[in-house]
């Protein structure tokens, strides 16, 4: 039996649990506090994935929903949350995450602990928000609670250039965000005149009804395109990312990566496809051609960084092209791809992150040269590192050579991209990323242990271990037993492939249809009178011969009275 209301549950407990640490008294319960708190959400989250039936229909409504209205007089604007294919596995990587982020920072933060724990558990409730919200303004506002805490955890707890980062972040963030802001409105009052009797609405499922039409289409997409590309960071929009992750403390940096990052990708399948399809077809080429840049730069910067933290941040760039690739091809392997690989990438790079930010612990440093040869003093670290690693450059029968398979299928594939070409160059990618990841590994594990602090460098504890541990297991099942998590998503990307479809379709037949309906119109316009005046004047050269008397009454009653004896005087002539 389903908890009612499971999903607010999910979303909402976090936020008590912040509320409650700010009221605590003593700093140290802070820590106790919010590891309770996240390890029960995601707890309460399995039962989301056990309640959830892929068999049923979401094309009229999410499960597991929880649905009240806001305005219902004056506006269509509800507080909608649910449960599908495409959301319900980024929920879960965000309850999952939200424990061992905590347990990252259990040594890590030693300042104003309960700011930040409540700040991460804030953090918490906003991203799971957006990923479970079907009203498009409740959506916007989960979107931007999200940069609130971000922006503090980088800001207080992150490193020297700190401030910088995390005006960079806010900024560039805000930007796209008002922008997708003024997109809303617009479209609320669109779709509320077209479909829903006159009143501004937000709702999800009517705002897919609405056929837009496709000029409107072209520049609501880009608003909303340009928000998502922001947060994913497509290329050339990146810039903040970098800044963002070294600067980060460790947790900050986990759950940026894991699933901040997925708001972007996720943004662009749920709503642009559908909204805006005629115009998502007609840029598609464009978001290829940039995904497929960012695989290549992402990857080639990666391999020139002689810091961990910023190596790692950078190949989020190539890594997170590929599932931009898989979206804009438009096939069911690509799509199934692209979603997969939003998780691959959450729990491959997050733990990376972990591992870094461990290594930082011990030595406060992530210079790769600082290291070398601490495969012998750390063996322990070293096993889930190179581990990782190869989850991370997709090597078959681990989760990431999964996601980018099926993209790299899907897109060769692809009607709309129709370019074997630019696959072939984000295949590239692949190949570019075992050499970084390699190149990484060499540098800093292997070698000679020359250095003394290396030398006496303390392996893993059971903390940290515990840490890893479920995120290794997942590299494992979702690499030898992907399609017990591809069928939860299949049914609705299917369905979403359709809708697309039939409104591409039915939006560029519309002109025709008006063209259709225009003609009996102008026809009806027509003076009525005109017809047997154009008809007399070809029948004139038939009254010049000499005509039987007789014909005459025939010509008469076609014609106007007057016109008969003046035209017959002139024949007697």
């Amino acid at each position: 039996m389903i908890i009612p209301h499971l999903t607010s549950l999910v979303i909402f407990l976090p936020l008590l649990g912040a509320i409650l640490i700010l009221l605590m008294g003593r700093t140290q319960q802070a820590k106790w506090t919010a590891l309770v708190v996240t390890t029960v959400t995601f707890v309460l989250s399995l039962g989301l994935y056990i309640g959830f039936d892929p068999a049923i229909s979401t094309a009229e409504s999410p499960q597991i929903a929880s649905v009240f209205a806001w305005f219902p007089d004056a506006f269509d604007i509800k507080y909608f949350v649910g449960i599908d294919g495409l959301n319900l596995l980024l929920v879960l990587l965000t309850t999952l995450f939200g424990p061992i982020v905590v347990l990252s920072s259990w040594t890590y933060i030693k300042k104003h602990q309960k700011g930040y724990y409540a700040l991460m558990l804030v953090l918490q409730t906003g991203v799971t928000g957006v990923f479970t919200a079907f009203d498009i303004f409740l959506f916007y506002v989960f979107f931007e609670l999200t940069l609130i805490p971000m922006y503090f955890i980088i800001g207080i707890w992150g490193g020297e250039n700190r401030i910088y980062a995390a005006l960079k972040f806010v900024l560039f963030t805000l930007v796209g965000s008002l922008l997708m802001l003024v997109a809303l409105l617009a479209l609320g009052y669109l779709a509320g005149d077209a479909v829903n009797g006159g009143i501004f609405t937000t709702d999800w499922y009517k705002l897919v009804e609405y056929n837009i039409p496709v000029e409107t289409q072209k520049w609501l997409f880009l608003l909303f395109a340009l928000a998502f590309a922001i947060k994913v960071p497509l290329f050339p929009f990146h810039t903040w990312l970098p800044d963002a992750h070294v600067q980060a403390p460790t947790g900050g940096s986990v759950i940026l990566a894991g699933v901040l990052l997925k708001m972007g990708t996720y943004g662009l399948v749920r709503f642009c496809l559908p909204f805006f399809p005629n115009a998502a077809n007609e840029y598609a080429m464009m978001f290829a051609i940039l995904a497929v840049i960012g695989i290549i730069y992402g990857a080639l910067v990666s391999r020139a960084q002689p810091d961990l933290k910023k190596l790692i941040a950078f190949s989020s760039v190539s890594h997170l092209g590929f599932v931009v690739l898989g979206i804009f091809a438009f096939t069911p392997e690509a799509m199934q791809g692209a979603m997969i690989q939003m998780i691959n990438h959450g729990i491959s790079t997050g733990a990376l992150f972990l591992i870094v930010g461990m290594l930082y612990e011990r030595r406060h440093t992530r210079l790769m040269t600082d290291f070398g040869g601490i495969a012998k003093s750390v063996p322990v670290l070293s096993f889930f590192m190179i581990f990782t690693v190869m989850a991370s450059a997709g090597i078959p029968g681990l989760n990431g050579f999964v996601g980018e398979f099926l993209i790299l299928i899907g897109a060769f594939k692809s009607s709309v991209l129709d370019s074997p070409a630019l696959v072939a160059l984000a295949t590239t990618g692949v190949i570019f990323a075992s050499v970084y990841l390699l190149w990484m590994v060499h540098r800093t594990f292997w070698g000679s242990l020359e250095n003394e602090e290396n030398r006496t460098m303390k392996d893993l504890n059971l903390r940290e271990i515990l840490l890893l541990a479920p995120l290794v297991v997942l590299m494992v099942v979702l690499g030898i037993a992907p399609n017990s998590f591809l069928q939860l998503s299949e049914p609705v990307v299917q369905d979403l492939l359709q809708t697309i479809e039939t409104k591409r379709i039915a939006a560029e037949a519309a002109p025709l249809r008006l063209a259709a309906e225009a003609t009996p119109l102008h026809l009806a316009a027509e003076p009525a009178e005109a017809a047997p005046l154009h008809l007399a004047a070809e029948a004139t050269p038939l009254r010049l011969t000499a005509e039987p008397a007789e014909a005459a009454p025939l010509h008469l009653a076609a014609e106007p009275a007057e016109a008969a004896p003046l035209h017959l005087a002139t024949d007697s002539e």
